[in-house]
């Protein structure tokens, strides 16, 4: 079994990526690196942040490793809270921000948003970008007990049910996570060294 570093200390992030890698790769998480250090997040656009923190685990450490950055863009607020989607409020408590999208949201009648995520894979020193997108719509109110973040008010294209509605499973079958790291699979089972 190959073993990769995954640059987040999100443990449901974590659980939902080994789930939809399987059970050929292990990954390693930044503290089983050795990183105990909060890496930094500076970037405009989510390549830029998934960039940047995999290329701190490479220069750090010299271990293949591979972040993601994603979240959610929404027509009606200009495309916020986009790469701020995890302190959107100013905080990082996820149901203060969900709270504000909403509270933000209230009389807006474009709905449209979507879910990004870019995965920077490095293997040998060489970067790789896989992008996932899953368009959709903000609900007026929350809904479901599943998944994390902005789940709960985000309802994917063709479903009337909001993805904390969804099982694990039927999220990994359609959400932007599950589409990248589908790409991901795909490029290290044709890669070499994997």
């Amino acid at each position: 079994m190959k073993s990769l570093v995954f640059a987040t200390n999100n443990k449901h992030k974590l659980e939902e990526v080994q789930a939809l890698m399987g059970s050929k790769f292990h990954l390693k998480t930044l503290e089983e690196a050795g990183c105990f250090e909060d890496i930094p997040e500076t970037g405009t656009t989510f390549e830029e942040n998934a960039s940047q923190k995999s290329r701190y685990i490479f220069d750090h450490f010299k271990l293949d490793c591979f972040s993601d950055d994603s979240g959610l863009e929404v027509d009606a607020l200009n495309g916020e809270p986009g790469v701020y989607s995890a302190r959107y409020s100013g905080s990082r408590d996820p149901e203060t921000n969900l709270q504000l999208v909403l509270d933000n949201m209230k009389g807006k009648s474009n709905r449209q948003a979507r879910f990004i995520c870019v995965i920077s894979l490095i293997l040998d020193g060489n970067e790789y970008l896989f992008e996932g997108r899953a368009e959709g719509r903000i609900t007026a109110d929350r809904s479901g007990n599943a998944g994390f973040g902005y789940d709960p008010i985000f309802q994917p294209e063709g479903y009337n049910i909001t993805y904390a509605d969804m099982s694990g499973e039927e999220k990994n079958q359609i959400s932007h996570r599950a589409q990248a790291i589908q790409k991901l699979t795909d490029f290290l089972d044709g890669y070499n060294e994997y």
